[in-house]
């Protein structure tokens, strides 16, 4: 990428990866009431000291209250490119313990956190306990009964493909389609950990909560796999039961062209172990 000259007045565009404990947050998104903590508030406040000056971003995906990331990808302008140490261990030193920079990178301008993104990745973490865990509050949904994970992920092959997802859209969702296209699905074990992952083109608000608290459902013996499907027909949230908490939710990658030359975004959740 050429250098900008002393006259070229052009912003210079960076591409962000960032990772947050969503827990002490009411979601990615700025709230017009500065005393709701929100991830985008505290990461533009931090990157507005470095740059001198103010800076907006904008994220790949907007996560909701207490819902984590591992690494989210954001894009910002900026008069001056600071340098990879300062928009990584400079930014980190102004930010709450909970977020962290992962690494930063000069990208094109005609980069878009959101728009470039060619697919989302999320993983949903159960914790199958009759107790739950004390050092993981927050960070995991917790359910008294092993669930029969063998259903749950032939329940969720009836996700792949593109499909009408009405019935799993937030009611207050305001996407213009409910359709979207998923690429790959599974349901497995790790432990007492029940694992819940989706990658998809894109998602619509609460849309892996409300899968996510179908296929518990499922894993109970409540219902069949074949339940899923049937609520994709009929199209009806007020049928697919109750969502998920937040708490075992993660933003895990978001995949780009080859062109813009990102870093490998994948990142599992550390309260996994070794991957």
């Amino acid at each position: 990428m050429n250098k900008q000259n002393s006259t070229d007045t052009t912003p210079t565009r960076i591409a962000l990866a960032v990772e947050y404990d969503g827990s002490a947050f009411c979601g990615w998104q700025r709230q017009q009431s500065p005393e709701l903590p929100t991830v985008q508030a505290a990461l533009e406040g931090a990157l507005s000291q470095v740059a001198d000056s103010p800076i907006k971003t904008t994220c790949a995906g907007r996560t909701d209250t207490g819902v984590h990331a591992t690494c989210q990808v954001v894009h910002f302008d900026c008069a001056i490119d600071r340098g990879n140490k300062a928009w990584t261990r400079g930014v980190n030193s102004l930010l709450p313990a909970a977020i962290r920079v992962l690494w930063s990178k000069q990208v094109d301008p005609e980069f878009h956190a959101r728009f470039a993104a060619t697919a989302r990745r999320y993983m949903y973490v159960i914790y199958c306990s009759e107790s739950a865990s004390a050092l993981l509050a927050g960070k995991l949904c917790h359910v008294r009964q092993k669930l029969d994970v063998d259903a749950m992920h032939e329940a969720a092959q009836f996700l792949l493909g593109e499909q009408d997802f009405s019935a799993f859209r937030a009611a207050g969702c305001q996407s213009n389609s409910p359709n979207r296209e998923v690429f790959a699905t599974s349901v497995s074990r790790r432990g007492d950990l029940c694992l819940f992952d989706i990658r998809a083109n894109a998602f619509l608000q609460h849309m892996v909560r409300n899968i996510t608290g179908a296929l518990i459902s499922i894993g109970r013996g409540e219902q069949s796999p074949q339940w899923i499907g049937e609520l994709l027909v009929g199209k009806d949230r007020t049928q697919a039961g109750v969502a998920a908490v937040p708490d075992g939710l993660y933003l895990m990658q978001v995949d780009y062209p080859e062109q813009f030359g990102l870093p490998n975004t994948s990142r599992l959740p550390l309260i996994l172990g070794p991957a």
